[in-house]
């Protein structure tokens, strides 16, 4: 079988530092499978599963889950001998041949998510490593790109509805709903503070104001008083 490419680290893709590479190979997953079955793809969109019971196998290559180390070596070989997205379209593959058991049970993600998550180690590999070869094939992953780009566009308003969701719902809590009240009752408070406040100092200073005023009249009035009872006296000693 020829190969697409090699890469100089064949498992790089899943040693970056974040996870989008990952993803990004995770998110053909489910296309190839619309492309072979319909209904199972249809069976595991309504029970919500989603791609990670499959993100083991695929970060290390099944090496992680399965028992036999002669598998191990027989896949190794197979994807190091092939296109780098090989274990995604050999995944697909293990789902495929499960049909019947995933469409047995429960319509929910616990369920088909445990049933997917254990690997059977009785599984026809060779015959699997080459209906793998002939999916590839059949649909090439420049054929399913544009259905992998949409499972990640679709990931990202998932995830973006759901935290609009959980800031809803944890804004309608009741702890937080009586909190906004009882802040909103403080700024209420404080404003009517701000309100009464004001006029009963400006009343104040005009009573002082006011006060003040009619001290300096009583006094000026006083003096004059005294002025008008001396100046008489004080003219009789300067003209005797």
């Amino acid at each position: 079988m020829k190969t697409g490419h090699h890469s100089p680290n064949p498992l790089g893709d899943f040693m970056d530092r974040t996870m989008d590479n990952t993803k990004h190979i995770l998110n053909y997953l489910m296309p190839i499978i619309d492309q072979v079955n319909p209904e199972l793809h249809d069976f595991m969109q309504s029970a919500e599963v989603g791609t990670i019971f499959a993100l083991s196998w695929l970060i290390t290559w099944f090496g992680h889950v399965l028992s036999d180390f002669r598998h191990v070596v027989r896949l190794y070989d197979f994807f190091l001998a092939c296109h780098p997205l090989m274990p995604i379209y050999f995944a697909a593959v293990i789902v495929l041949y499960r049909e019947q058991e995933v469409l047995d049970c429960d319509c929910d993600m616990a369920s088909v998510h445990h049933l997917l998550s254990q690997i059977p180690q009785d599984l026809p590999y060779e015959t699997l490593i080459s209906r793998a070869g002939d999916l590839f094939v059949q649909f090439p992953p420049s054929e399913l790109a544009r259905e992998a780009a949409a499972q990640q566009q679709a990931q990202k308003t998932a995830a973006s509805t759901f935290k609009d969701f959980e800031l809803a719902s944890a804004q309608q809590r009741p702890d937080m709903v009586l909190r906004q009240r009882f802040q909103g009752l403080l700024r209420t408070e404080d404003r009517t503070k701000d309100v009464l406040t004001k006029p009963r100092t400006n009343r104040f200073v005009k009573l002082a104001v006011m006060g003040l005023t009619v001290a300096l009249g009583a006094a000026a009035l006083a003096v004059v008083k005294s002025a008008l009872e001396w100046a008489p006296k004080f003219q009789l000693q300067l003209f005797p």
